[in-house]
């Protein structure tokens, strides 16, 4: 990995990086396990402007990734239970291109390092049952909760709710 890297907050005035980054990766990493449909239907969900800016409005704090002035990835979190001081990482997205450099675990680190400060005990994502990403998080000291089963429109995500304890 290329020590050209920084992370900062992003703001509104970088939805558009941010709509760009997951158009480049959100189809690549779910085509493997979801229908087409299914891939554009959350897409447009999640991932429109105005998505976006309600996700910020609503308490994610969303995170760019750059090497040199080149966005690479994003991540986003917020609060899940304030009084079990339990955050959630809602997002975390790398270029493929980029993926397997060591960059999605500092990614991840500087999240928990973020999270932590802010007064979390622990960490929880959400990943696809048969999501590859799964191996990842548990080398990253994460360990399945519970599984969960939520709807988005016609669909269903069929995940694994993830947990580290960051205290």
């Amino acid at each position: 990995m290329r020590s050209n890297f920084s992370i900062r907050e992003a703001a509104v005035a970088d939805i558009p990086t941010i709509h760009q980054l997951a158009e480049a990766i959100w189809e690549p990493t779910y085509r493997p396990i979801l229908s087409r449909e299914q891939i554009d239907y959350m897409f447009e969900a999640i991932y429109t402007y105005e998505a976006l800016e309600r996700q910020m409005l609503e308490g994610q704090t969303f995170l760019l990734v750059l090497d040199g002035d080149e966005p690479v990835g994003f991540a986003a979190y917020s609060v899940k239970d304030s009084a079990k001081a339990v955050y959630k990482l809602n997002k975390i997205y790398l270029l493929p291109s980029r993926q397997g450099s060591g960059l999605g675990k500092v990614m991840l680190e500087a999240v928990e390092e973020r999270v932590r400060k802010a007064g979390a005990r622990y960490l929880d994502l959400n990943v696809n049952k048969y999501n590859k990403a799964k191996a990842f998080y548990e080398r990253c000291g994460y360990q399945v909760y519970q599984e969960e089963d939520i709807p988005i429109g016609p669909y269903w995500m069929n995940d694994f709710v993830m947990r580290k304890a960051l205290a």
